[in-house]
């Protein structure tokens, strides 16, 4: 969700790696969760996680002890379930180290998918860090939409080929690429260097390779002309004066430019529908998702550019969040 560079961020850190943390130019002292932390000793994991939820709690977290377990599961790549189920088992000291360090973060305010540097998007595990936007569960639904539509669209000896513009983590490409039945290859882009290096780990850990290709560039000029049949975007959609007002834990954390679009939020959505007109296909979809509140005025501007069928569809909390559109079968504007 990004159409200019964003910021550089923290590290990625993984059970079966080292913390890159540390040793990052943009962060300070005071960033690094080491000055809340004390030293958590702990042999089992009912222990360590006990350790965790105190320092959460101390921190005035709500739900101390689940986003405890929470943090446990998600260093491991594991249901929540596995924290409760591996109770009385010792613990690798690396993972009550990681474990330990993810908790001070999120004892500081990091949001809990960068405190351990991964996300579950469709069950899906993908590295996250301060460089991209941490994937959302509305945004799931976007990629339900451009699999449902890949079922029955037309295609030719080839796969399907799919434009995702601001992959930021490369949620979507990942996703699609891995949960498509029909053959499908995924042209992925982003102006952010640094956003394209966390797409590259996730693409490569996740055995896409094949199907996924990154490109550095703003939306969908890396294309350079190359036809597609679907154009797929988690868009920035946030206006300028509204930057502020979002909470903390999202305004404080993840990437500017992946959030905030212009004065009224639509500025990259106006540059993506004329720039998805020329690059699909005749009948290829644009599937976009969008602010619930501007919803219509984004059907609007790809109507205006010559979409048809501009319909917005409503997200798993029944609001408004995704446009879908056709470039009309015959070519016509």
């Amino acid at each position: 969700m990004r159409s200019e560079t964003s910021t550089a961020a923290s590290g990625h850190i993984l059970p079966g790696g080292g913390d890159l943390l540390a040793s990052h130019p943009d962060v300070s002292p005071l960033t690094s969760p080491s000055h809340v932390l004390s030293q958590l000793t702990s042999h089992t994991v009912g222990e360590a996680l006990a350790a965790a939820t105190g320092l959460l709690e101390a921190a005035g977290l709500s739900e101390p002890r689940r986003e405890a377990e929470e943090l446990y599961s998600s260093l491991l790549r594991r249901p929540t379930s596995a924290a409760w189920l591996e109770r009385d088992q010792p613990i690798p000291p690396q993972i009550g180290e990681a474990l330990e360090a993810a908790a001070g973060r999120r004892a500081a305010g990091w949001p809990s998918a960068y405190a351990v540097s991964v996300a579950n998007f469709r069950g899906h595990w993908l590295a996250v860090d301060r460089r991209v936007l941490i994937p959302r569960p509305e945004t799931e639904g976007l990629v339900d939409l451009v699999l449902a539509w890949a079922r029955g669209a037309p295609r030719g000896a080839g796969p399907l080929v799919v434009a995702d513009a601001c992959t930021g983590s490369g949620a979507i490409a990942v996703a699609l690429a891995r949960e498509s039945i029909v053959p499908m290859r995924v042209v992925a882009t982003d102006c952010s260097p640094e956003a394209l290096e966390v797409a590259a780990l996730n693409v490569d850990a996740l055995g896409v390779g094949d199907r996924v290709a990154l490109r550095h560039g703003d939306l969908l000029e890396p294309l350079a002309g190359a036809p597609v049949d679907a154009v797929v975007c988690n868009p920035p959609y946030v206006a300028a004066a509204e930057w502020e007002g979002l909470e903390p834990s999202v305004r404080d954390f993840e990437p500017r430019e992946a959030l905030v679009s212009g004065a009224d939020g639509l500025a990259a959505i106006r540059a993506l529908v004329v720039q998805a007109h020329a690059a699909l296909r005749p009948g290829g979809l644009l599937a976009l998702e969008v602010d619930a509140r501007r919803g219509a005025q984004s059907a609007a501007i790809a109507a205006a550019a010559g979409f048809e069928w501009c319909t917005v569809l409503q997200d798993l909390f029944g609001r408004p969040r995704y446009l879908r559109a056709r470039r009309p079968a015959d070519g016509s504007d």
